[in-house]
């Protein structure tokens, strides 16, 4: 393991950006809510790759990028996000220390969206995925998008996550002039009905929704 994993949250949580966008954080007790979840599928998957779509600061491919730190499999996430919302993730050297700050230089940031990503060759040399968590733009279109270009690359015990996923609301985040509502669920709800796949509600936050293949073993 490297290093405290409590003093680790302790110093990501100096960064108030790292308690909010719904993850169910709390400071008080260092408690990263459903970064718990991240962290620990990590560490129980033990992926060689972790995909993550989207993030406001990063803090779920910060979490996810800990737990593949702390297994003993040289794990990496690539975490796609073309810094729509705003400029933060736009200068590649400002990206790499933001995840150095935190000891981390196992996330690998491609500024496309999910759409452009599929045609590169980033993604074409990617198979076996442990885990995909899908937080980018919240439709229900694009999480079925999102969704359906990683789902043939999950290893056999992989799983997709999928955040803001429980119940639909209005985002502003990317301007008051260009609100839209958060229809995730309605893919979950059409998953449902699927049954290549097991789809499990958490809830807590701006609610996480896990799904994976039914009928996979590892």
């Amino acid at each position: 393991m490297s290093g405290d994993l409590t003093d680790w949250i302790g110093r990501l949580f100096r960064d108030p950006a790292m308690a909010g966008m719904g993850h169910a954080q709390r400071v008080a007790d260092l408690n990263l809510g459903l970064g718990w979840v991240y962290y620990g599928l990590a560490r129980l998957l033990r992926p060689r790759r972790v995909v993550v779509v989207g993030s406001y600061r990063g803090f779920a491919p910060l979490v996810l990028a800990r737990a593949l730190a702390d297994n003993a499999e040289h794990g990496r996430v690539v975490f796609i996000d073309p810094s729509l919302v705003d400029d933060f993730w736009t200068d590649p050297k400002q990206v790499a220390a933001h995840f150095a700050a935190h000891g981390l230089t196992n996330i690998d940031h491609c500024r496309m969206t999910t759409q452009q990503f599929v045609a590169s060759e980033a993604w074409r040399s990617l198979n076996d995925i442990g885990i995909v968590l899908v937080d980018g733009y919240h439709t229900e279109a694009q999480a079925r998008f999102d969704h359906q270009a990683f789902a043939d690359k999950l290893a056999a015990d992989g799983c997709v996550l999928f955040h803001d996923s429980v119940r639909e609301r209005v985002s502003r985040i990317y301007g008051a002039d260009k609100a839209y509502t958060h229809t995730v669920k309605r893919y979950m709800d059409a998953l449902r009905t699927d049954p290549a796949w097991q789809v499990l509600d958490l809830p807590s936050g701006d609610g996480l929704t896990i799904v994976r293949r039914a009928g996979n073993a590892p």
